[in-house]
């Protein structure tokens, strides 16, 4: 039971890591960037999702 413990607070401090910036706007660039490719968001209106995208990324790893 106490490996299933230390493998328990193992992820839990992994999940407390904090979450720099530049993994935001990592994270952020490869979601625009799959939408550009898929077709679903031209290169015209880049800027505009790709605020909107970094927005909902920062207010998903920040609650």
């Amino acid at each position: 039971m106490s490996s299933a413990k230390n493998q328990v607070d193992a992820h839990d401090k992994a999940a407390m890591k904090t979450i720099t910036d530049e993994a935001i706007l990592k994270v952020t660039k490869e979601i625009v960037v799959k939408f550009i490719e898929c077709g679903r968001l031209s290169p015209a209106n880049f800027d505009e999702t790709f605020e909107q995208v970094y927005k909902k990324v920062v207010s998903t790893v920040r609650s």
